[in-house]
C-alpha cells in the first residue's frame, strides 16, 4: 500500500500541503497581528510619557503660581501692615502734638489764675481765701484733663 499510488493519496496531500500553507499564512498573520500589537503599545507608552510628563510640567506650573500668589498676597499684607503702622504713628504725632498745645495752654492758663488770685487777693481780703480755692480747684480741673488727654494718646 504505497500512498503515490492510491487515487485518495494524493487528494490527502494536497489537503495536508493546503493545511500547512494555511497554517503558515495563520502563524504569519499572527506574527503580524503581534507585531502590530506590540507597535501600538509602544506608541500608548509613549503617548502614556509624554501626558505624564506634561501632567507633571503643568503640576509644577501650579505650584509656582501658588507660591507666587501667597509671595504677593504675604507683601501686599506687609505692605498694608506698615500703612496701618504708618497712620498710627502719625495718629500718635499728632495726638502728642495736641497734648503739647493743651499743655502750653493749661500753664498760661495756670499762670493767669494765679495772677488773678494775686490781684483777687490784693481787691477783697475776704473773699481772696474761696477765690484762691476756686481757682486752684479749676486749675486742678485742667490738669486732669491734661493727665486725661495723655492717657488716651498713650493707648493710640
Amino acid at each position: 500500500m504505497s500512498a503515490k499510488g492510491e487515487p485518495g493519496s494524493e487528494d490527502l496531500m494536497a489537503q495536508v500541503e493546503s493545511a500547512e500553507r494555511r497554517l503558515g499564512e495563520a502563524a504569519d498573520a499572527a506574527k503580524a497581528a503581534e507585531e502590530r500589537a506590540a507597535a501600538e503599545i509602544r506608541i500608548i507608552e509613549a503617548d502614556l510619557e509624554r501626558e505624564r510628563l506634561r501632567a507633571a510640567e503643568e503640576l509644577e506650573k501650579l505650584r509656582r503660581e501658588h507660591a507666587e500668589a501667597l509671595e504677593k498676597q504675604r507683601r501686599e499684607h506687609e505692605d498694608e501692615l506698615k500703612g496701618e503702622r504708618g497712620a498710627k504713628e502719625r495718629a500718635i504725632t499728632a495726638a502728642e502734638a495736641r497734648l503739647a498745645e493743651i499743655e502750653t495752654q493749661a500753664e498760661a492758663a495756670e499762670k493767669r489764675v494765679e495772677a488773678a488770685e494775686r490781684r483777687a487777693a490784693g481787691a477783697e481780703g475776704t473773699n481772696a481765701d474761696a477765690e484762691a480755692l476756686a481757682r486752684e480747684a479749676a486749675a486742678a480741673w485742667l490738669r486732669g484733663q491734661v493727665e486725661t488727654i495723655r492717657r488716651e494718646a498713650g493707648r493710640r
